[in-house]
């Protein structure tokens, strides 16, 4: 792999990877969820944190491992070629793949919104509850062309990368600043006036005072939404190889990167918050609250402004996610445990076959309609995957301490220990009060043991 991408590249494909179609949505079931300005912050807050804290432990790994595959290799070298293996084959079957299918379909959508013909068009083929949407179908083409432009080397993936990262991030600057000044009544007091008190209100039909085991769940569910939107920050380390400096950059684009999408997204709460009243966010139009807000901000014009922005902002997200996937595919098909013909590299020193059967891959969920389903299912698994990596830092303090390391866990073993706290905390609710993000994940995670034994099987 040629050294070619630098630290602003980084911080680029971790802000890009991060800010796709999530926060523009997800804070309306948020609401629904908990009914209280206090707890929808609050939850924010606990996301951020834990999310900065998992960054700044990666960086230990990175400095260690400065590998292409990232966390893949992370977990490889810690606890062995399986936990590496479940780990790439849930990336490959839907935490990637999956993730690439949900926001070009996003995409999509908010196409679909600025020209309702996508919306109206009568389906393209239908068998039941089974049908290929013209949606469907843009998406499909914004994932192959995106996987095009990818295997034309890594400069043509980082200048679309940069394009449309920048172009987002001024555009979400805009819209906060905007929303400070232009909002005419500000219902942010009124929205945190209920305080710690929760409420639910799921189906429109009233809101209810929650307490107890029913709070904990609306907490879990809700930081669902909020977790989805802020992970992916990783796939830096998956380009680790052609980083310039990865022993240092790869950190630094991290933690920088994360600290400054959690910032963004605080604010672009605090919008939301201050432009509509509770029902008008929990209830926006098909959960589009942040064009709801747009809406009440700038008018008609507005609603077209902020599908723009998603547009851009989807479409960056898809392009990080595809550039960075592929090289954990190919890491490893050099370890035995994937497709050979994914190890080569083109012309343009990138694994134009593993960009490939990742996109082939993705467009197939697309057509499936399934792969919503499947990213509720793995959220869970995703933070596990987190939680064992950075459980991996201490590990290794203790059973390796002479590892030369050129970057440490800032307020070792503090920052780790808030991460575990925070993952567990997550995970046990979902599997009191959630079981349906939680069980169907396994199940999905321990199909990967018996591909795994056949692997290793075949290769010898």
């Amino acid at each position: 792999m040629k050294k070619q991408l630098s630290l602003w590249d980084g911080i680029m494909i971790v802000m890009g990877s991060m800010i796709g179609s999530g926060i523009f949505i997800v804070s309306s079931d948020m609401m629904r969820q908990l009914g209280s300005g206090y707890w929808l912050i609050a939850v924010w807050l606990i996301t951020s944190i834990a999310t900065i804290a998992a960054a700044i432990c990666y960086g230990e790994l990175s400095s260690l491992f400065p590998k292409a595959g990232g966390q893949y290799t992370y977990l490889t070298e810690t606890f062995g070629k399986m936990t590496g293996f479940l780990y790439g084959w849930s990336l490959f079957a839907v935490i990637q793949t999956g993730t690439i299918a949900a926001v070009a379909v996003a995409f999509g959508k908010f196409t679909g919104y600025l020209f309702p013909q996508l919306n109206d068009a009568p389906p393209l083929y239908q068998n039941g509850s089974f049908m290929i949407t013209w949606m469907q179908i843009l998406a499909i083409l914004v994932i192959l062309l995106l996987t095009y432009i990818n295997t034309k080397g890594i400069q043509s993936g980082k200048i679309v990368q940069f394009l449309f990262t920048s172009s987002k991030i001024i555009a979400l600057i805009l819209l906060i600043i905007g929303g400070v000044y232009l909002i005419k009544s500000n219902f942010f007091f009124e929205n945190i006036s209920y305080r710690w008190h929760a409420f639910q209100n799921l189906k429109g039909e009233g809101w209810t005072s929650i307490s107890g085991a029913t709070l904990m769940g609306g907490i879990a569910a809700a930081m669902v939404g909020s977790i989805f939107s802020s992970v992916a920050w990783e796939n830096v380390t998956f380009v680790a190889g052609e980083m310039k400096n990865p022993k240092r950059d790869v950190v630094r684009s991290m933690v920088i990167g994360t600290t400054l999408v959690m910032v963004l997204y605080l604010f672009c709460n605090y919008v939301y918050l201050s432009a509509l009243n509770r029902d008008e966010i929990a209830f926006a139009a098909n959960d589009r609250v942040a064009v709801a807000a747009a809406e009440k901000l700038l008018g008609h014009s507005g609603t077209i402004a902020m599908a723009l922005l998603v547009m851009v902002s989807t479409f960056g997200c898809v392009n990080g996610i595809v550039l960075s996937g592929a090289r954990v595919f190919q890491t490893m098909a050099k370890d035995g445990l994937f497709l050979k013909q994914a190890i080569a590299n083109n012309k343009h020193d990138v694994p134009e076959r593993s960009l490939w059967l990742q996109g082939i891959w993705a467009s197939l969920l697309c057509l499936s309609g399934q792969y919503g389903n499947l990213l509720d299912m793995v959220s869970f698994v995703i933070v596990i995957f987190y939680m064992i990596t950075v459980f991996g830092v201490i590990y290794l303090r203790v059973k390796k301490p002479t590892l030369e390391r050129s970057y440490r866990t800032f307020l070792y073993p503090i920052t780790p220990l808030i991460y575990l706290i925070i993952g567990t905390v997550f995970c046990v609710l979902l599997i009191l009060f959630k079981p349906n993000y939680t069980w169907p994940g396994f199940i999905l995670i321990m199909m990967g043991v018996p591909i795994y034994y056949l692997s290793i099987r075949a290769n010898k």
